[in-house]
């Protein structure tokens, strides 16, 4: 009898009908994504991504909100990347304001999201070498020892930073960007390779953006092609692949960490001296009117849609996130992958859950 049952199970584990849910994450990780896929026998044969269990609200949140307070809650959606989101919002608003930031502060800026880039690069390349991780403390110490926060630096101002960078802290910062330089390595990758290919005909299908769809050939980077800040002073090479397999975006990423710190050298080089912001009057209101804002977020494009109708708080701030479009993309990348292979393949997409649900 157990014979005959087991050769029954041993049957219906290779039709393709079986449907495995992967996820959502215990509630105590950060993040819950989960994923509905559909299998016959290891292979995936079709995947759904399943979002919305980490619903930040943050642009219900935002209409509540003056446009000082709105940056306490824009950096809470990828936090890898918290000083990159507070000044995709801070651009947005100043350019409604039609606001000049003094120039100190514009490359101060542009540094403090070069390092942040590393940072969350960093993060997701420790999945492989757990040594980068160690590393990255490095950074990270340089960063919150000038905005004083390690995860939600709120660092941000409208029309500048909060505060100047502390005394001998582009010095530390130097030899921190040495020390990490040293220690990166190349990464071993053949394991990865021919895992979850993603075309470039799917990248702009899904809209997806930066090193995961640059690794597939995308030819786009905003700090190169729509540049903000004093991106347009510096030249900032696009670090591009072509396989567009898991091993291919961990190399663009890898890469993307030197250019990130040749970016970081070329802003302390050329940090002028000067005020970091500007007066701000009490109450803070922006003319009736729209505007669109976009950054290269470490994770891709994040866009920002501010909408105004004279008041103290915005009327409308709808976010484009990039880990949205990415994950987006896995229904036609997953097809054809072996469950065991699955991890590898999600780890080379760099999303973050909150970056999805926002």
């Amino acid at each position: 009898m157990n014979e005959v049952v087991a050769g029954v199970g041993a049957a219906a584990l290779s039709r393709s009908d079986i449907t495995l849910e992967l996820g959502p994450h215990h509630p105590s990780t950060h993040g819950s994504l989960r994923l509905r896929l559909a299998l016959d026998g290891s292979t995936v044969v079709s995947a759904e991504p399943l979002v919305g269990a980490l619903h930040r609200g943050a642009e219900k949140l935002f209409e509540a909100r003056d446009y000082r307070q709105i940056l306490v809650l824009a950096n809470r959606h990828d936090w890898l990347a918290a000083f990159n989101n507070e000044l995709g919002v801070a651009l947005a608003v100043e350019r409604m304001l039609g606001m000049e930031v003094p120039v100190r502060a514009t490359w101060l800026r542009m540094l403090l999201a070069e390092l942040n880039r590393v940072l969350s690069h960093l993060m997701f390349l420790g999945w492989l070498s757990r040594d980068l991780l160690v590393v990255r403390e490095v950074l990270q110490a340089v960063l919150e020892e000038a905005t004083g926060g390690r995860i939600h630096v709120v660092y941000t101002r409208v029309g500048g930073l909060r505060e100047d960078v502390p005394a001998g802290w582009t010095g530390r910062c130097r030899e921190a960007v040495a020390t990490v330089r040293s220690s990166l390595a190349p990464l071993d990758l053949t394991s990865f390779e021919g895992l979850g290919i993603l075309s470039v005909a799917d990248a702009l299908s899904y809209g997806v953006s930066g090193p995961v769809a640059r690794a597939s050939g995308l030819d786009m980077d905003l700090r190169r092609d729509d540049p903000y800040l004093a991106y347009s002073s510096l030249d900032v090479p696009v670090v591009l692949g072509s396989a567009g397999d898991a091993a291919a975006r961990f190399s663009c990423l890898l890469q993307q960490v030197h250019v990130s710190l040749d970016l970081v050298e070329a802003c302390l080089d050329r940090l002028p001296p000067g005020a970091v912001n500007v007066k701000l009057p009490k109450t803070v209101r922006a003319p009736e009117g729209s505007t669109y804002a976009w950054t290269e977020a470490p994770s891709g494009v994040a866009g920002y849609y501010l909408v105004s109708r004279g008041a103290s708080t915005p009327w409308r701030l709808a976010m484009r996130t990039a880990s949205f479009n990415n994950v987006s993309a896995l229904p036609a990348v997953l097809p054809g992958t072996q469950v065991q292979d699955l991890p590898a393949v999600l780890a080379s997409f760099f999303f973050v859950v909150g970056d999805i649900d926002k």
